[in-house]
């Protein structure tokens, strides 16, 4: 395994669904912020600015850009990442899903909703992993985790961050989105450093506060997949929407668009 993986983050992040991996990302902290300076001068389809009208600061959120922006492919293929995340999943090759940026200014009051990756992607699988990376220390805006949400038996209905309307109905598939703190869930988050870097799995319920300090709070967030991710169709449109992209239930994602990154 990677020499910054021991085998008690693998069982952990087996598991609880979330694991710190310390200083993955930090002998590539200003290639990230280059490329989140880029990313914000000049937007993808995806951009999203999620504050209402009189809600202070800013909250900006783009995704899969990282084939226009060389210093996000930089980062996927020569930091430690894939070969991280094969580890953490106990996976023999890793695949790129997309990269994802999330940057609150000094002073944004808003959180960040809770909500669980998966119910908005097109992947089905066990075998997947975020790793959320603050270019910016953070303490009070770090992410913040419900350990073991990835094994509930209902997904977590997706949501809209600005409209705050449902993607899906609430079915006997799909539940409300519950308060972990009202509901006394266990929470876990951490201090971070700059490269710093929260493995969790695509199923587990995760949030932010915002950013209230003095201080920017850019995070660099990457998706993959292992051997057992596939293709799965959805009740209504993903997110994101990656369309006319020609797959059938059960496949393995396209190569020419998520590439693997990583093979034992």
């Amino acid at each position: 395994m990677h020499k910054l993986v021991t085998q008690e983050m693998i069982d952990s992040f087996q598991r609880d669904g979330v694991v710190l991996v310390k200083g993955l990302f930090k002998d590539h902290v200003e290639t990230i912020r280059s490329g989140i300076e880029k990313n914000m001068s000049d937007p993808g389809p995806y951009a999203a600015e999620n504050l209402k009208p009189g809600e202070g600061g800013r909250f900006f959120d783009d995704y899969c850009n990282w084939t226009r922006i060389s210093d996000f492919e930089d980062v996927i293929r020569n930091s430690p990442a894939a070969e991280v995340a094969a580890d953490l999943m106990v996976s023999n090759k890793t695949q790129v899903f997309h990269d994802h940026i999330l940057v609150k200014e000094p002073g944004t009051s808003k959180p960040t909703p809770w909500h669980q990756d998966s119910p908005y992607y097109f992947v089905d699988g066990k075998q997947n992993i975020s790793f959320w990376s603050p270019v910016d220390p953070v303490k009070e805006a770090s992410l913040r985790c419900v350990a073991g949400s990835h094994k509930w038996e209902k997904s977590v209905v997706p949501t809209r961050w600005l409209s705050e309307t449902n993607f899906y109905p609430v079915d006997d598939k799909y539940m409300p989105v519950p308060d972990p703190d009202a509901e006394g869930m266990k929470i876990v988050e951490w201090e971070m450093e700059p490269g710093d870097a929260v493995a969790f799995n695509y199923g587990i319920l995760h949030g932010a506060r915002g950013n209230t300090s003095t201080m920017r709070r850019r995070a660099f967030s990457l998706r993959m997949l292992g051997d057992d991710a596939r293709y799965t169709e959805r009740p209504g449109p993903t997110s994101p929407p990656f369309p006319s992209h020609d797959m059938k239930q059960g496949q393995i994602l396209r190569e020419d668009w998520f590439p693997f990154v990583f093979e034992r």
